[in-house]
């Protein structure tokens, strides 16, 4: 079997290194699949869910955006904000989205709105993500 080495990286840690059957990351046009010996790719992540599938299973990790780099055996994942998704806490998640939709309200600037937009977006991320992680819809 064909596996290549794949590492999450966020601004303050190491999330995961080592080998890897497939990826699957939230690409701003959509969701991609990475498999060994994959053509070189470079694009930017949206925040969502970044599945691993090594010889264990899923490991899942969330990502506030990024980059992800594609070489044939490598993988690298780059965001500011990486974490696993069972470390993700659904009552930081909701007030969070909670503080970008009052803000939302309050914006006038476009730069305000893209800031809260943005911040709304990584909150319905993570709450998705625990979401799934129970088995139920949002």
């Amino acid at each position: 079997m064909s596996v290549m080495h794949v590492d999450i990286v966020s601004a303050t840690e190491s999330l995961y290194s080592g080998e890897a059957k497939c990826v699957f990351a939230p690409a701003t046009m959509g969701e991609i699949g990475v498999y060994p010996k994959h053509v070189a790719l470079l694009s930017t992540l949206k925040p969502g869910e970044v599945r691993v599938e090594t010889e264990k299973g899923f490991e899942s990790i969330y990502v506030s955006g990024g980059i992800v780099e594609v070489q044939p055996n490598v993988v690298t994942i780059f965001s500011d904000t990486a974490i696993r998704a069972s470390d993700l806490d659904e009552a930081k998640a909701l007030e969070a989205k909670q503080r970008a939709e009052a803000a939302m309200e309050d914006a006038t600037e476009s730069q305000d709105i893209s800031t809260t937009q943005a911040a709304l977006a990584e909150s319905m991320a993570q709450l998705q993500m625990i979401s799934k992680m129970r088995g139920k819809k949002i």
